[in-house]
């Protein structure tokens, strides 16, 4: 007679748990688009209008979008006329937090000549107001030049405030280009 014997090992099995971690990680949902045209409006008039070449949707726990290739702006008064612009290099519309973020030369406008040059910016949607922590420029219809860093204003560039301010240049008329 033949006698079979065998005998059964455990063979146990352990994860990496950096590997576990990556594998598990949940990715954002990215959505692409191009030549963006955007309207934003409340109470059936048109606020904002948002034109840019290129712009990503990430969508996980918050969604934002991102403007990584430049982005124009132009917004309305109450009477549907253009009050202010913007323009910038970048920019970051945070969804849920109804705050844009802008930077990269950026420059805003408004229809009385008044010009704000900084490097970074944030809109809150809100409050309908400009504000950065950084260093601005600011050029006033009346053709004096305002330094500083910290600025706050409307979004039609009124009411503003430089919040440490470094100096004030008045340039002449001889100088301005016409």
């Amino acid at each position: 007679p033949f006698l079979f014997s065998g005998t059964a090992g455990f063979l146990s099995c352990e994860n990496d748990p950096e590997l576990v971690n990556r594998t598990n990680e949940r990715k954002p949902a990215i959505e692409e688009a191009f030549n963006i045209t955007s309207y934003l409006s409340a109470n059936g008039q048109l606020r904002a209008k948002l034109t840019a070449p290129y712009m990503k949707r990430f969508t996980l726990d918050s969604t934002y979008l991102e403007f990584s290739r430049s982005l124009h702006v132009n917004f309305y008064d109450s009477a549907g006329k253009v009050e202010s612009q913007v323009d910038a290099l970048y920019g970051k519309y945070l969804e849920t937090q109804s705050k844009v973020y802008l930077r990269d030369s950026v420059v805003a406008f408004n229809i009385k000549g008044d010009t704000l040059r900084t490097p970074d910016l944030w809109w809150d949607q809100n409050t309908k107001k400009f504000y950065t922590d950084k260093f601005v420029r600011f050029k006033s219809a009346s053709k004096i030049i305002y330094g500083g860093k910290g600025f706050e204003a409307d979004q039609d560039l009124s009411n503003y405030t430089i919040f440490q301010p470094t100096g004030i240049i008045i340039v002449p008329d001889s100088m301005t280009a016409q």
